[in-house]
């Protein structure tokens, strides 16, 4: 954990608190330098997001 917050330029806590759901919205900037850190790309976070939002939207509509 430590690795990938000194990595990403943020603190422990800070990844702590997004991990644990305290930080729901974490910037964008934020994200982008936790995707590099981790070496994923942004495109396959947006498409695992926007996955979960429609599985969420259809199960809703039922």
């Amino acid at each position: 954990m430590t690795d990938v917050a000194d990595s990403a330029g943020i603190s422990v806590e800070t990844l702590r608190k997004i991990e644990t759901g305290r930080i729901p919205t974490p910037a964008f900037f934020t994200v982008a330098a936790l995707c590099e850190a981790l070496g994923i790309s942004l495109d396959a976070v947006a498409d695992s997001t926007s996955d979960s939002t429609a599985r969420h939207s259809e199960a809703d509509a039922s």
